[in-house]
């Protein structure tokens, strides 16, 4: 099996996403690769950035479209929330590596210039986040929240290679080959900011120190002493729009 298919196997799929079906107002729907997508677009400020959110495997759209939609706009910038398959108002089955092919159509449907973009993911979001930071190196920035360093590790907390017919090696050629943090971040250079609770008890803060020491040019890691995975924006909330109001006024510049 190839890097894509290895990645794509039932087991890593079952393990990695509890997709649900969670409505909400106004989707932007976007042609996926197998399938329509209900995202979210916020598109108020002419002249402004917008940020393109990939969320964490265990949210939706939805969850993100009024509170934090509303604090975005606070930003003065507009606001994409990428859906994936199977997730919130969005066709298909989610699959870790093929969804990558969903994402520059998401991007195109904006009509965006990259140079006027910020990509923020959160937690598996992350790699998605990076991996269009990649595509698109001209991009003004990348937020990454609780996010992820290291795929193989991911995947080998939840699924064992033998339970693929697989062995380690293979496993771990086929997450270096999609998911090349190393090279894809320290490609990318627009400014880079790496958020982490050092409380996280789902991925380490030792990820988050790991994707800023691969990041290059201009970069910057928060790292919050209070809070936990799911709470990190809630609990640090002055101090976490602080950092996003001055991403935006550096990526602006």
């Amino acid at each position: 099996m190839s890097g894509p298919f290895i990645l794509d196997h039932d087991a890593i799929s079952a393990r990695l996403f509890y997709p649900w079906p969670d409505p909400f107002l106004d989707p932007f729907y976007v042609k996926g690769a197998a399938g329509r997508l209900g995202c979210w677009y916020g598109n108020f400020f002419p002249e402004g950035m917008t940020m393109f959110r990939f969320h964490g495997n265990g949210e939706t759209v939805r969850e993100y479209r009024d509170d934090f939609s509303g604090q975005v706009a606070d930003l003065k910038i507009n606001l994409l929330l990428a859906e994936y398959r199977g997730y919130g108002m969005a066709e298909g089955r989610p699959l870790l590596a093929d969804m990558l092919k969903d994402f520059p159509a998401i991007v195109e449907a904006t009509g965006v210039s990259a140079d006027r973009v910020i990509f923020f993911g959160r937690a598996l979001g992350s790699l998605y986040a990076v991996h269009a930071a990649a595509l698109y190196p001209r991009a003004a920035g990348l937020v990454v929240e609780s996010g992820i360093a290291d795929p193989l590790e991911l995947i080998m907390e939840r699924v064992r290679p033998k339970q693929m017919n697989i062995s380690p090696e293979a496993l771990r050629n086929a997450v270096e080959r999609v998911f090349d943090q190393r090279g894809n971040l320290a490609g990318f250079s627009g400014r880079t900011v790496i958020m982490h609770t050092r409380n996280d008890e789902l991925i380490s803060v030792s990820h988050g120190e790991s994707l800023y020491a691969l990041a290059g040019g201009a970069k910057r890691l928060v790292v919050f002493e209070r809070g936990y995975h799911n709470n990190i924006r809630e609990v640090n909330e002055n101090a976490y729009w602080g950092h996003l109001r001055e991403v935006v006024r550096e990526c602006s510049g």
